[in-house]
């Protein structure tokens, strides 16, 4: 237990995510343990005032809302579990709304499906919202859109939705609290020889084999999500610690020390996403800078449509292009806010000018200095 506080020591965490699962927040009458909640949203207010960024991925709509249907475990028909869901999300949602107003913070809702997050101007927008929220010092409350998104209700993805949630916001760590306190060898319900990780710096192929299904009746993730949830994390610069969060104050527990595993990355969330970047090689269009721009963007500053004197047709917001100086050469390529007709409209604009244009504020920036690589 040294060697892991030791480690995790080392963490530098400004933006933290915290998964809670459906078997936590509800008990197994389907009602919300209210106490529990209460002292997370305790966790969450020491965590804020020693400066951290908090993000909530919750599981439970489904859990909380089955009994309003006269359901008893988990819905088998997809239209019961969406069903359930409708019901259940606005109970979830005012639940953490007058538990956590109680210490003073202000929550919002997001509901995401993965889809969101795989199409780039999707991506763009949650990112854009996320960071709105953030800026504000209000506490997102994310789940996965159940009504809409089968994947989750047939298969329990919120484990690896919170872990690209985590590569969304670009935080730096990740708490799956679950059922377990950690990753074992085995089910350490069934196999008392079964080894306990407190560490782990690497998903090797032993480690995917050490998964095993859920035991309960709200939950669906097991081990194996939880695992895939941690190679996403890591290798988008987020580290992620797997713990039992059943007892109150799950966060206090787990930074005083009691077992769990902690899987320990060696990126930064910035240096990731440049790598992801980077890999990314078709190029929809161009935009060209002035000689003001182009000084600007080597200093390290963001893409404006002020800087911006020519534009290629065709591409669409969320597409990578090609950045260009005053003569055609090529600087580098980044991830565009704007469609290229809306940049024709806005290019040698300034910030102020582009609401009463478009008819729409924007981003201010036309390629933030976190989306673009220079070659």
């Amino acid at each position: 237990m040294e060697a892991q506080s030791k480690i995790y020591n080392q963490l530098d965490a400004g933006t933290i995510i915290i998964k809670i699962g459906s078997s936590l927040l509800v008990d197994e009458f389907g009602d919300l343990r209210q106490s529990w909640l209460s002292s997370v949203s305790d966790d969450i207010a020491s965590l804020k005032r020693i400066g951290k960024q908090v993000i909530i991925v919750s599981s439970g709509a489904i859990a909380l809302g089955k009994k309003s249907l006269g359901l008893t475990g988990r819905p088998q028909r997809l239209d019961d579990a969406q069903a359930s869901a409708a019901i259940g999300q606005i109970k979830l949602a005012r639940a953490f709304e007058e538990s956590l107003s109680k210490n003073n913070q202000t929550v919002a809702q997001l509901l995401l499906t993965l889809n969101d997050l795989e199409d780039r101007p999707r991506y763009l927008n949650a990112r854009g919202t996320l960071e709105a929220l953030l800026s504000k010092d209000i506490i997102p409350i994310i789940n996965e859109n159940d009504t809409v998104a089968t994947s989750e209700i047939k298969f329990g993805d919120n484990d690896r939705l919170a872990a690209r949630v985590a590569q969304l916001a670009g935080a730096d760590l990740l708490f799956l609290l679950s059922d377990i306190d950690g990753l074992y060898s085995a089910d350490p319900r069934t196999d008392k020889t079964a080894k306990f990780f407190p560490v782990v710096t690497e998903i090797t192929p032993e480690i995917l084999q050490m998964a095993g299904p859920t035991n309960t009746d709200h939950g669906t993730g097991g081990m194996a999500t939880k695992i895939a949830a941690a190679q996403i994390a890591l290798t988008s610069g987020c580290s992620m610690i797997i713990a039992n969060g059943h007892s109150p104050s799950p966060i206090s527990r787990i930074l005083n020390g009691e077992r769990h595993t902690l899987f320990k990355t060696s990126n930064k969330p910035l240096e990731a996403r440049k790598q992801w970047i980077r890999s990314l090689t078709s190029t929809k269009g161009s935009v060209t800078l002035d000689n003001g721009a182009v000084s600007a963007l080597k200093d390290g500053a963001s893409i404006l449509p002020v800087g911006i004197t020519e534009v290629t047709q065709g591409f669409k917001r969320g597409d990578l292009i090609t950045i260009l100086d005053p003569s055609g050469n090529n600087l580098g390529h980044g991830l565009v806010s704007y469609d290229a007709s809306e940049i024709e409209l806005i290019k040698g604009k300034k910030l102020r000018d582009i609401q009463k244009i478009l008819g729409y504020a924007g981003r201010s920036a036309l390629i933030h200095r976190d989306d673009l690589i220079l070659l």
